[in-house]
């Protein structure tokens, strides 16, 4: 396990399971939010889908996760390391990170989707 992954289960002060981390390092390593199915591919850990999402939940719970939902109609899910803006192309279903100054935002930003066509699809 990493330090960075240890560090996340010392500050909110949870119990490290196999699960857990394994769910945890996966979205430490992604460069894009991903979904159950592909976060499960990653794992090296094996798990059901319910003790998948009861982690989800935790972790979204104590702001360690942050989920969004697309228009293909599933979650996708990554590390809470700042607020920023997600496109997702209506055509490719690719999802791209977008840094966005929040200014004067009040209040708890969720999530923030941009959908549109991106320029390979263009």
């Amino acid at each position: 396990m990493s330090e960075q992954i240890k560090a996340i289960f010392d500050k909110h002060d949870i119990k490290i399971t196999n699960a857990r981390s394994s769910i945890l390092e996966v979205l430490k390593n992604a460069h894009t939010p991903l979904n159950y199915e592909q976060i499960k591919e990653k794992m090296e850990t094996m798990m059901d889908k319910a003790t998948f999402y009861r982690n989800i939940a935790k972790f979204e719970s104590l702001g360690i996760v942050h989920k969004f939902e697309s228009d293909d109609r599933k979650w996708y899910f990554e590390l809470s390391t700042s607020i920023h803006a997600h496109f997702i192309c209506e055509e490719c279903h690719q999802i791209k990170c977008i840094d966005v100054s929040m200014g004067e935002v009040e209040g708890d930003v969720k999530s923030i989707v941009l959908k549109g066509t991106c320029k390979a699809c263009k």
